[in-house]
Formats: structure tokens, C-alpha cells, sequence
């Protein structure tokens, strides 16, 4: 019971702490939740143009965008489906895109889609046709499960701006990223359910990392007229992971304050253990055993408990936690753990000698005799 009870806490310790994530590293990997875009943008009013080849366009300067690139998306408001929303989401954002652009650029990791295979162009999903009703679309994971309560394949209804019903079929999941909140739809279904949406109001945007600052400049004075806000694509994630880190932290607090006291526990334990065998350390006194050896027998028959109990946990919670470790932008608190595990240890540990010792301590005479 002792090693089970230590095994699952700290294996709790470990499992929490494991699924923590850092925006930042690897931010400027494809793959990562940043797609390796620098910045995210979004705009009061729509931008008419397509800022990938008029660059001149709201008296943007050319020369200062020559190698940044736009990948601009068409926006249907709905509600907010990300964490930062409370409440249950029932028609998240829709986002138009042209998927040609994310494919190329091979943004983003996909978790699962309805067709394996499509694996080599997952993107590509957003184009295939279903019945004239029906739209796929793909959306972030934590959107789906959390945001929604739902699953790859499954379908929500939506009504265009004739007042039409169709329904959106997610088609596929990608990993924690800057477009949660919203399902990204083709922009050809996107302007046949909504023509009068004109314009552009979401932007993810390619910038040379050694140019970002004035690139930033430049496009937010540009485009002030149309409210352009540039958000830097890390941190947007940051944004987004801060609450979940913060809960991961309230449960790895509480989990570590629970595995102390269990410790704690295992000196009662200890305490009642020898006091039960007190008439055996009272005729093994008798025979010639030292004290001090006494107390080391019992200590290391607990000892041993506690390090059983916490060495199942932790190897089960990184058998466990092992594709966290390998994710992209995985933030494994490596030292918190450690500490915290050896914390547990040590806490173990002396309640187990305080024990032995306040047991051993008291007269054995009456345990002998009835021995």
C-alpha cells in the first residue's frame, strides 16, 4: 500500500509538470505552434488588396517587404473557441484560406485528419468536395476537444449570409497554435457562403528574424488606417500556454504538498510498525543487538518502501509523458521535478528515522516479558 500510494503521486508530479510548453523554442520551425510565421496580425477594417504582390499598396514601402511574405485570411466573426474563453463555444471564427499557401510552406503539425492519406498534404483536405452542403475545415485540437467538445469527423451546422444552412466538417486537427479558436475553411467556400465579406482581416506573416523590428514598424504605420495590430507569432503562444501552465502549476503545487504529506503518513506507519514489533526489538535487544542497530534495521526496511514507491512513479510517469518530451516547444521543468521528487525523499526519509527512533526509545522491558 506504502510503495502504491508514493507511486501514484509522484507519478502525478511527473505527468502534470511533463505537459508543460515553451512558446519560444522552436518558434521558427514550420512545425511548431507559431507554424514559423513572426507575427500575427488582425485589422479592423478589411485590406482590399493582396499585399503579396502590391506591396505598394497603402503606401507600403516595397523595398523595406522585399522578402516578407503574407498569408492572408478572409474572417466570418463567430465565437471565441480558445482557452481564454470560459464559456462553451457554439460557431467558432471561420477563416478563409487559400491552402495551397500553408501546404507549400508545410505549416503547422497535424495531429489526426479523416484521411490518412492525406498525410503528405493535409491542407490540401480543405479543397475536396463533399455534398453541396457540407464544408471541411480544420481547426487547432484544443479548439476541437476543449473549446467544443468534439472530435475529427464530426459536423457543425452554420448559416450563410442568405440564410442557408451548411454544415462544417472538421477534416483535421492541428497541435497547439497561433490559430486557435477558429476553423479554417478554403477561401473559394469561404466567398460562396459569404460574397459580401470582402477583404482580408487576419494576417500571418513571414519576416527575415534579423528585420523584424522594422518590419513591425513599418506595416503597423502603413496600415493604421485599417487598425492593423501585429501580434509576434511566440507571443501569441505564450498567451495562449499561459493558462494552461497555470493550472498545470496549481495541480503540481497541490499534487507535491499531497506527496508530503503521504510521506508523513509513512512515519505513522513506521511508528505503528515498530511499536506492534516491539516485543521482537525487545528479545533482539536481549540477545546482544545494539540500539543504534536496531534503529538502522528499521529505517532501512522503510527506506526502502519509499524509494520503491517513488522510483515506480517516476519511471511510469515518463514511460508515460515520453511523447510530451518529444513534442516541439515541450518545457519539461526538469529541475522542479527533480527537486520536488528529492524533497519527498528526504521528507520521507526523516519521518521514517524520527519514528524508529521515538519507538525504540521507550523501555522494553514489558515487551520482552510478554515476548
Amino acid at each position: 500500500a506504502t510503495i502504491g500510494l508514493l507511486a501514484c503521486g509522484s507519478f502525478l508530479i511527473i505527468a502534470i509538470g511533463a505537459n508543460r510548453h515553451d512558446p519560444l523554442e522552436g518558434a521558427e520551425k514550420r512545425r511548431s505552434g507559431t507554424g514559423g510565421f513572426a507575427f500575427y496580425g488582425e485589422s479592423t477594417m478589411p485590406v482590399l488588396h493582396d499585399l503579396n504582390s502590391k506591396k505598394r499598396a497603402y503606401g507600403l514601402d516595397a523595398d523595406a517587404l522585399g522578402n516578407v511574405e503574407f498569408v492572408q485570411l478572409r474572417v466570418h466573426e463567430g465565437d471565441d473557441a480558445s482557452c481564454l474563453n470560459l464559456n462553451r463555444a457554439q460557431k467558432p471564427n471561420l477563416l478563409g484560406v487559400k491552402p495551397e499557401e500553408l501546404q507549400t510552406r508545410g505549416a503547422f503539425r497535424f495531429v489526426k485528419t479523416v484521411d490518412r492519406s492525406s498525410k503528405d498534404n493535409p491542407w490540401m483536405l480543405l479543397e475536396a468536395k463533399g455534398d453541396g452542403n457540407t464544408v471541411n475545415a480544420i481547426a487547432d485540437q484544443t479548439t476541437i476537444s476543449w473549446g467544443l467538445g468534439r472530435s475529427v469527423g464530426d459536423e457543425l451546422a452554420y448559416v450563410d449570409e442568405r440564410g442557408q444552412t451548411f454544415y462544417i466538417r472538421i477534416v483535421g486537427a492541428i497541435a497547439n497554435s497561433i490559430l486557435q479558436g477558429s476553423f479554417l475553411i478554403s477561401e473559394d467556400e469561404f466567398v460562396e457562403r459569404f460574397p459580401s465579406e470582402s477583404g482580408y482581416r487576419v494576417f500571418l506573416i513571414d519576416a527575415p528574424l534579423d528585420s523584424i523590428a522594422d518590419v513591425s514598424r513599418t506595416l503597423t504605420r502603413s496600415l493604421q488606417d485599417v487598425g492593423l495590430e501585429l501580434t509576434p507569432a511566440a507571443s501569441r503562444m505564450s498567451m495562449f500556454n499561459a493558462v494552461e501552465n497555470t493550472y498545470l502549476s496549481i495541480f503540481q503545487v497541490t499534487g507535491g504538498l499531497a506527496l508530503l504529506l503521504g510521506s508523513f503518513g509513512l512515519g505513522i506507519v513506521v511508528l505503528r510498525n515498530v511499536m506492534e514489533r516491539r516485543s521482537e526489538l525487545a528479545l533482539m535487544r536481549a540477545v546482544g543487538f545494539e540500539n543504534r542497530s536496531l534503529q538502522w534495521l528499521v529505517i532501512v526496511e522503510h527506506w526502502l518502501l519509499l524509494l520503491l514507491g517513488l522510483g515506480c512513479g517516476a519511471f511510469a510517469g515518463l514511460l508515460a509523458v515520453f511523447p510530451a518530451i518529444r513534442s516541439p516547444g515541450a518545457d519539461i521543468p526538469y529541475v522542479s521535478l527533480t527537486m520536488t521528487i528529492f524533497a519527498v525523499l528526504l521528507n520521507g526519509a526523516m519521518w521514517a528515522w524520527l519514528a524508529a527512533r521515538l519507538a525504540l526509545r521507550s523501555p522494553l522491558l514489558t515487551a520482552l516479558r510478554n515476548e
